[in-house]
Parts: structure tokens; C-alpha cells; sequence
């Protein structure tokens, strides 16, 4: 399986910041380390790339660094020239991976799901919405028709809904923890809200019961799984209450649905905020041998 890595770059985040930059690394030294994974460094995706997704000033806006501090705050990181190659090396990475599966039937990003991008603005700690843009080029291109996101990151992908309504091409699926953020939430094609504390049986039973019906409706020559590791029971964002067990189960979910429908996949690792670091970590490895198998 081709995988593909963007920590090329690192930026100066404050003492103490919430956001895990170190687990990308980690991710990416352990996927080197498993024989059924090449590891391959993203490019930046262009401008052109970008404005498929985006509003033109937002994105001249962020190269130039001429944010306004409301709006820094909404990001939740500092800016900075490293912080954009990053971005832009995270958009690459998915839209490599989209090329990928559709010839291998399976890729990754070693990163990505930034999901609460939205056209004019960055927030949550996305700046560029990288499945976004990696259906606008593949559609552009021509690879594909109708694409499927299937987002199983704890937070809802407001940005992706917002970008991708009305848009019948495109079907969004999630299931989400509902007592977190976003607050303001902006509707999905199909999508479960579940109670703070959620744990693997409860969640699973979900997953299983509306999967089936994301393929059906969607009929995708893609999908796009936002595989987060933030539905941990020890997550400091999640809230809800999974398992290490039943994230693996999740995964099998997914990677045996989408076989059995010969659905080329895209995974991107989106959010996860373990302490320790090395729980988040574990995660995300386990996912990608998950999909390393397929």
C-alpha cells in the first residue's frame, strides 16, 4: 500500500498546545518500518489545486499571512510559512492518494481529514480541506463521477458538509460524537449523533447498520475514510468511549464493506489527542495494517 507522509516540515506550536504535531513522525516511522507500506513524500498541492475547494482570497490571504487575529483564534494554530507548506503538503498527500487507490484499490495519507476547512476560512486546526480538493481534481480529471466520504473522525466534518452540499456527486456519511465540537453544525447527506460515553457496542451497531446504506445511495467510484483515532475512550477531545478493540473493529467494518463493493479507498488519519502520544499513534498503525491487507 502506498502511504503518503507530509512532516516534512515542522512549525513552532506554544508550550503546552493541544495539537499532536509529533504523531506524525511517529506514524511515519512506523509505517516504514511494515513491509506491505511505502512510505512516499507528498507534495504541496498548487494554488490551482486549492481553488477548486477554496475562495481565491482565503487562500492569497494565508499565503501572505494577512489573517485576522479572530481568525487565528477560529484556526486554533499560529501562522506561519511552515505551518502553510504543511497545509499545502497535506492537500498533496490526499490528492496522491486519491491517484493511488484508484490504481491499487487502496492509499493513504499519513495525515489529512482536515475536515472543518471550509471554502472561505480555516478552523479547528484545518486550513485547506484536503478531500475536498482531492474529489474537485479527480472529478476535474476526469478518475471519477460520484465520491463518498465516509467520516468516522469523533467531530462532525462541518466544512466538508458546508463545501459539499448540494453537490450530488458527493455523499457524506458520519458518525459523530454529539456533545462536541463543532457546536454550530452544518447537516450531512447521512449521520449519527451519538451521546457523550458511547462505547464499542453501541457504536458499532451504528456503523454496521448505516454503512450499507451510505454505499448504496452513494454509488462511489471513491471513498474517502476519515479513520480517527479520537472515538478513544482516552482521548482528551473525543468523549466518547471506544476501545482500542472496537477502533479495530471499526476499521474491519469499513475496509470489508468497501471490498465487498469494489470501492477504491483513501484513507486519512484525521484527529487524535491520547496522552500519551504513543495510544494515538497505535491507533492510527493499526488502521493502516488494517487497509495494508486489503
Amino acid at each position: 500500500m502506498r502511504v503518503y507522509a507530509h512532516d516534512v516540515y515542522t512549525y513552532p506550536l506554544p508550550p503546552g498546545h493541544k495539537f499532536p504535531l509529533g504523531k506524525y513522525r511517529l506514524v511515519r516511522q512506523g509505517a516504514q518500518r511494515v513491509p506491505e507500506m511505502t512510505v512516499e513524500t507528498a507534495r504541496p498541492a498548487t494554488t490551482d489545486e486549492l481553488l477548486l475547494a477554496h475562495e481565491p482570497n482565503y487562500v492569497a490571504s494565508m499565503d501572505a499571512g494577512e489573517i485576522a487575529r479572530r481568525d487565528v483564534l477560529a484556526l486554533g494554530l499560529p501562522w506561519s510559512p511552515e505551518l502553510i507548506e504543511r497545509a499545502r503538503r497535506s492537500v498533496g498527500a490526499t490528492i496522491m492518494a486519491t491517484d493511488a487507490a484508484l490504481n491499487d484499490g487502496v492509499a493513504a495519507n499519513l495525515g489529512g481529514g482536515t475536515h472543518h476547512a471550509f471554502p472561505h476560512s480555516g478552523r479547528g486546526f484545518c486550513i485547506y480541506n484536503d478531500v475536498v480538493v482531492a474529489i474537485r481534481a479527480a472529478q476535474q480529471a476526469g478518475a471519477i463521477v460520484r465520491a463518498l466520504v465516509v467520516d468516522l473522525d469523533v467531530h462532525q466534518g462541518d466544512g466538508t458538509h458546508f463545501a459539499l452540499d448540494g453537490d450530488d456527486s458527493a455523499f457524506t456519511f458520519s458518525i459523530n460524537g454529539f456533545g462536541n465540537y463543532p457546536f454550530q453544525r452544518v447537516p450531512g447527506d447521512l449521520e449519527s449523533d451519538l451521546p457523550n460515553g458511547t462505547g464499542d457496542a453501541a457504536y458499532l451497531a451504528e456503523l454496521e447498520r448505516l454503512l450499507p446504506l451510505a454505499i448504496e445511495r452513494s454509488q462511489p467510484d471513491i471513498c474517502y475514510f476519515l479513520a480517527g483515532a479520537d472515538p478513544y475512550e482516552h482521548d482528551r477531545l473525543g468523549r466518547l468511549s471506544l476501545t482500542k478493540k472496537g477502533l479495530a473493529r471499526r476499521d474491519e467494518i469499513v475496509r470489508s464493506a468497501l471490498i465487498d463493493s469494489r470501492v477504491p479507498v483513501v484513507v486519512a488519519l484525521a484527529g487524535g489527542y491520547a496522552e500519551p502520544i504513543e495510544d494515538t499513534v497505535a491507533i492510527n498503525l493499526a488502521t493502516l495494517g488494517h487497509f495494508a491487507q486489503a
